[in-house]
């Protein structure tokens, strides 16, 4: 390990893998670091993404896809299920990864293309001069080692605790965070061409049920339900543990995980001097479903080509790095947060009945294509009430 890089990546997800493989091939020194002993676990995801989007930033190989989709399936309360094809939602089919496979496949395509990767090493304080992030103290065996960098990337997941030492206001409310438990279960009976989401304050207050295939009988089934409606007796363990025992009474669960996800809008800024912040640490998720891994991708590419411009024009300041802050923000993806993040707040006020009514009226005749925003009007159009969009926030 150098004493000094150009960039410092700290968090070896997607996102942090995919900055350092950008700014490696870009032909800066990079360092990735990554707190745990092994890339790709725990895996804390359900692990599914749309193939074009996925197509984006890395070739799809048989290796790392489980499984491949056709189509999605929500069920309201009441058990009326909506049925969207690909064509109906403007979109194209989805995979489910196995991330043990896909992020470690990512961070060595990092290293290929020139990045230094040290894992089981953390970062422990930020480097901070003349009130600019300059590296970071790193951790391992026990030892400490100061690494500078002229910038750093901060993908370091929900926690985040390295931008909140670099004075970036991270704090989550309890509301905003989706407490989530999920099984792999093996001999179970499923649609394996389709993904289902179940929808119930009964089943899941606050958020939803999920099963995603993974293969013949072997699916992906988790729960995650609002932060601030979790407790004794009624925790999202609990209400998963209902659910599988009602629909898969015999399937056989051969791993657990539980964690929680950030439903809450993107950080005001994302950049500070000499520092970027991407993926789940800058909150860049959809804040509907809780999707994150093409914003990580994005996110975290679009961080180190930001990065590579203004290394190579030798600037480290805040002014230099908002092009991604603005970037992302402008982009289809920043409208799609925007977008989620106020039909999360709606979302959140309905009752059973409401979510019965607004599937139903959803499969009825002449709804045709699916995508959102013509979905919103046509519902608006049958009686149910839309509040007006939020004023966005941020720069």
């Amino acid at each position: 390990m150098r004493s000094a890089y150009d960039l410092l990546v700290i968090g070896g997800g997607p996102a942090g893998a995919i900055a350092a493989r950008t700014a490696a091939q870009a032909g800066h020194s990079v360092l990735l670091v990554e707190k745990r002993p092994a890339i790709g676990a725990p895996v804390r995801c359900a692990e599914a993404i749309g193939t074009g989007r996925l197509a984006e930033f890395v070739t799809p190989d048989c290796r790392w896809i489980s499984h491949e989709l056709e189509r999605t399936e929500i069920v309201a309360p009441d058990g009326t299920s909506l049925l969207l094809d690909a064509e109906m939602t403007g979109s194209k089919a989805g995979y489910i990864l196995d991330r043990k496979i896909f992020d470690r496949e990512l961070v060595r395509q990092a290293a290929d293309a020139g990045a230094d990767v040290m894992i089981k090493t953390r970062a422990a304080e930020p480097i901070v001069e003349e009130g600019a992030v300059r590296g970071a103290v790193l951790e391992r065996g026990g030892k400490r080692e100061r690494v500078g960098a002229d910038l750093t990337i901060a993908a370091d997941g929900v926690e985040s605790k390295f931008s909140r030492w670099c004075g970036v206001e991270t704090k989550i409310p309890v509301r905003d965070i989706m407490s989530c438990c999920q099984y792999v279960m093996t001999e179970i009976a499923i649609d394996d061409t389709c993904m289902t989401f179940l929808l119930g304050n009964g089943k899941a207050p606050g958020g939803y049920l999920w099963i995603f295939p993974k293969g013949e009988r072997m699916a992906n089934v988790g729960i995650g339900i609002s932060g601030n409606r979790s407790g004794p007796g009624h925790r999202a363990k609990e209400y998963l543990d209902r659910f599988v025992g009602e629909r898969f009474p015999n399937g056989r669960c051969i791993e657990s995980i539980v964690g929680g996800v950030s439903l809450t809008r993107p950080l005001d800024c994302t950049v500070a001097d000499g520092l970027l912040i991407a993926g789940e640490a800058a909150r860049i998720v959809n804040p509907l479903t809780g999707a994150g891994i093409y914003p990580a991708l994005f996110s975290g590419n679009l961080a180190a080509t930001v990065a590579s411009e203004a290394l190579s024009r030798g600037r480290r300041d805040k002014a230099a790095l908002m092009a991604y802050d603005e970037g992302w923000r402008q982009s289809r993806l920043g409208h799609e947060i925007e977008r989620s993040s106020f039909l999360r707040e709606y979302f959140l006020t309905l009752s059973d009945d409401m979510m019965n009514t607004i599937i139903h009226l959803a499969r009825s005749p002449g709804i045709g294509e699916i995508p959102t925003l013509a979905l919103m009007k046509e519902l608006v159009s049958r009686g149910i009430p839309f509040p007006n969009a939020p004023a966005r926030r941020g720069p």
